[in-house]
């Protein structure tokens, strides 16, 4: 059963940083997988941000490209995202999702698309004023 908590969010002006975290458990050590970060806010569509494959190569919209930056630690099964430059544009309840790898670049640019193979954290609250 594979479970993914997510941790670091806050509030923070514009022009700041803030570095979200996701813990995962439960995962299958001999299986490759990617992982990554979408957004919701509200009244608007749910945004793929970025996403890591196992082998580190890795995918960024364009809203958030350059600005963010994902990694990930195999060995503590986490992965993380720098925020920097941030905008109030990005507000919103960010998600740490879990697809196979094929689904890596389709978890960014259509998220709604990878859902029925996704595992999903209960997400973390940014907001930047």
């Amino acid at each position: 059963h594979v479970q993914l908590v997510e941790s670091g969010g806050g509030s923070v002006q514009a022009g700041g940083s803030l570095r979200l975290s996701c813990v995962a458990s439960g995962l299958d050590s001999s299986q490759r997988y990617c992982m990554g970060w979408f957004r919701q806010a509200p009244g608007k569509e749910r945004e793929g941000l970025a996403a890591i494959d196992s082998d580190g190569s890795t995918s960024y919209a364009d809203s958030v490209k350059g600005r963010f930056t994902i990694s990930r630690d195999n060995d503590k099964d986490t992965i993380y995202l720098q925020m920097d430059s941030m905008k109030p544009e990005d507000t919103g309840v960010y998600v740490c999702v879990k697809v196979p790898p094929p689904y890596c670049h389709g978890l960014v640019v259509d998220p709604w698309g990878v859902a029925g193979v996704m595992n999903r954290g209960q997400g973390t609250q940014v907001t930047v004023s």
